[in-house]
């Protein structure tokens, strides 16, 4: 199981580092992007959230105190799915329609990562580099 608990982290971690990577590459449209959400300061926050992103999912991804990687993912989600997918506010029918995906995605993957979190604590997640820092149960 110690395997199979490795192969859901590589798949779990991989949307977090292509995202990161997109923020770190392609910032200047993620820039302008941000800013017509209202993040301010907007550069600063794509650079700030890549590198948030790239941290929390080595460390999921390492078992290196995956449970802080976790809780970092966490702490990223929820507020991009309220900041950056506020699909209530939306008036154009489509652009309502993937703003709502995109939110209910973050959400999605905010419970995903209290799970690994929670699986972080029980000593369930395997071959890890680390014990958890925050502890186990």
């Amino acid at each position: 199981m110690d395997v199979v608990a490795l192969i859901g982290r590589v798949l779990f971690v991989l949307l977090f580092l292509g995202s990161a990577l997109n923020h770190l590459t392609h910032t200047s449209a993620m820039t302008a992007y941000t800013e017509s959400k209202g993040v301010r300061p907007a550069r600063a926050s794509v650079l700030g959230s890549g590198v948030w992103m790239a941290v929390a999912a080595v460390l999921v991804l390492l078992g290196l105190w995956g449970d802080l990687g976790a809780l970092m993912l966490v702490v990223f989600l929820l507020p991009s799915a309220f900041l950056m997918h506020a699909f209530w506010r939306e008036r154009d029918g489509q652009t309502r329609s993937m703003e709502q995906t995109q939110f209910l995605k973050d959400l999605a993957l905010a419970g995903a990562a209290l799970l690994v979190f929670v699986l972080f604590r029980s000593g369930e997640m395997g071959l890890t580099a680390t014990s958890p820092l925050f502890g186990t149960n």
